[in-house]
């Protein structure tokens, strides 16, 4: 069974498209906030950041910018989409809505190994934090929400959870670094799993506001 398991995920691995690669190489860049809010890109110079070939970079870049993480400006280039708090407070509000489906949904269906997962990503978060390895908890704080969202059972849902999680974290990039504000997060994300673990809609709504409330009240301190 093991030697199965393996060849699946080679398999798996395999399947990734060189346009898929660089998708997520570049949204990765732009979350995290390789790329600053604001600038210019040089194609030339982020094929060779990426490592990637011109054909799947333009891919990425219309698919990034459908996404609002990058602006194509005729007669200018591509640019990275600035931030603003205008912005970050619209943003806020349309993810409160979405999450609390998210939670209602998450906390009908998921089951013993969706709470294990997320315990794990939670103290992976936890270990990154303690080395801060700030791409590494931003990256693992992404998979946490996704499997969230992959717990409601809403395709749809996930895809929007993905943009605007996307979205939030290169605002939140800017905050990692105040005093307890991970351990914050990490306590938050706890209140979610045990309000999921004992199937209770309202309490695992109440703690994904927490949440994200704080998220706010973190980029409103910077």
């Amino acid at each position: 069974m093991k030697s199965v398991d393996a060849e699946s995920l080679v398999n798996d691995v395999a399947a990734i498209s060189l346009n898929e690669q660089a998708y997520r190489r570049f949204k990765q860049a732009l979350v995290t906030l390789s790329y600053k809010p604001g600038d210019y890109l040089n194609t030339a110079k982020v094929m060779n950041d990426l490592s990637m070939g011109r054909t799947p970079i333009n891919q990425a870049i219309h698919r990034l910018a459908n996404e609002g993480l990058l602006q194509i400006i005729p007669r200018k280039g591509v640019m990275v989409s600035p931030l603003s708090i205008d912005y970050a407070l619209e943003l806020i509000e349309v993810r409160l809505a979405n999450e609390q489906l998210c939670m209602r949904l998450a906390s009908q269906r998921a089951g013993a190994l969706d709470i294990a997962d997320l315990e794990a990503i939670n103290q992976q978060i936890a270990l990154a934090s303690q080395s801060r390895n700030r791409d590494q908890m931003m990256m693992l704080d992404y998979q946490f929400h996704q499997r969230l969202a992959k717990i409601a059972g809403n395709n749809m849902l996930v895809d929007i959870l993905s943009v605007l999680h996307a979205q939030a974290q290169r605002f939140w990039a800017s905050s990692l670094s105040k005093e307890g504000h991970m351990q914050e997060v990490i306590e938050e994300h706890q209140a979610i799993i045990c309000a999921l673990a004992a199937q209770d809609a309202q309490a695992a709504g109440h703690a994904a506001e927490v949440h994200i409330l704080s998220f706010r009240n973190a980029l409103l301190r910077r």
